[in-house]
């Protein structure tokens, strides 16, 4: 029939490479670029264009006012969050020792033990309690949260992980009705031998309005810059710092000598010391992609770290990540390719859309 050869026909030219390559070529060239169809429009109607384009910059202000009052509130229901985050921390530190009926847990394997191999497993656990010297709390809690997040463990160094063994607590603050948009992490520490601060702290700032220069890229609050604190290293403990010997010989006499520099150090705790926005706004490349992955790890650690600890302690959580990215996967239709995931610069399969807040690359 008709239909069924033009099938074959279509068919056989798609695997044709030359008419690829040419239909390829053609896409190219239009991809970005207007029609040319608003270009002919009379003049009459491209006046009318321009009356819509004002009603979407006024779209665009609404929006801002809405996503003004979603951080409202988001405001609201971190305080009453925060009791049962307060809960959590009074656990993992030990200040707290929750009852029998507070721990019990039904978990998916459990329904299928039976009565008697319930029993000898309890009695093999306690066992192993008396053999062990009994922890306090939840030892190493946000340490092995970090570890278990990618985003996280690749900014951690090996020195880092005594300091980080100390981390008790990490909470989010919002600013203030009527102040500008932001919100601080807070990371509390237990007394130790690195540094005095009792808390670290990142705040970032961010702007929920449109550009007048850009109102139509307007798509919900931005993180705009960001602010560290000043750690107060015990001597010789800045684990930000390294020590290097370097061999110099002089010129005239040729003698050798050794001189000793301090240098920067990898480490997350980096973290709190990042790049100033100079007023200009203009950054070099390699400040511009320190602060784009900042903005991320802070946006990550507010959105899903702090309301979701336990699971990533657990490791839960990262397998609900690897779920939905692997649902993503199976959205792909027959004889489409699968999305080009390692060159988008927006890939992140560990951050999900946030309703709230997005990330604004200088």
């Amino acid at each position: 029939s008709e239909p069924t050869k033009s099938r074959q026909l279509t068919v056989q030219m798609m695997q044709n490479p030359q008419i690829l390559a040419a239909l390829q070529e053609r896409l190219d060239g239009l991809n970005g670029s207007p029609s040319g169809y608003i270009e002919s429009l009379p003049k009459v109607v491209k006046r009318r264009v321009n009356a819509l384009k004002n009603l979407q910059v006024k779209c665009a202000h609404i929006e801002a006012k809405f996503y003004e009052e979603v951080h409202e509130l988001e405001r609201k229901y971190a305080a009453l969050y925060q009791p049962l985050f307060d809960k959590r921390s009074d656990i993992v530190k030990a200040a707290y020792e929750p009852t029998d009926e507070e721990c019990e847990w039904k978990a998916d394997e459990e329904e299928e033990l039976t009565e008697e191999m319930k029993e000898k497993a309890k009695l093999e656990e306690e066992k192993k309690d008396e053999e062990k010297e009994d922890p306090k709390g939840i030892p190493e809690f946000w340490l092995t949260v970090f570890k278990n997040v990618d985003l996280l463990s690749d900014m951690l160094q090996e020195h880092d992980e005594p300091i980080l063994k100390h981390l008790q607590d990490i909470k989010v603050k919002f600013s203030d009705p009527g102040q500008p948009m932001s919100f601080t992490l807070e990371f509390h520490f237990e007394p130790n031998e690195f540094f005095t601060n009792a808390m670290l702290t990142k705040t970032y700032k961010m702007r929920s309005e449109p550009d007048e220069n850009d109102p139509f890229s307007f798509d919900g609050p931005e993180i705009m810059c960001c602010t560290g604190c000043t750690i107060d290293w015990t001597k010789g403990k800045n684990v930000t710092l390294k020590t290097i010997k370097k061999k110099q010989k002089h010129k005239g006499r040729g003698t050798v000598r050794t001189v000793t520099k301090t240098v920067p150090n990898d480490s997350f705790f980096n973290f709190f010391t990042p790049p100033e926005v100079p007023e200009n706004g203009e950054l070099d490349e390699d400040s511009e992609a320190v602060l784009a992955a900042d903005f991320e790890i802070g946006h990550f650690i507010r959105e899903r770290i702090v309301p979701r600890a336990v699971l990533y302690f657990t490791g839960e959580a990262i397998e609900d990540d690897d779920d939905d990215t692997e649902v993503t996967v199976y959205c792909v239709q027959e004889g489409e390719e699968e999305a080009d995931e390692e060159n988008d610069p927006d890939y992140d399969p560990k951050v999900r859309p946030s309703l709230t807040t997005h990330i604004h690359t200088l």
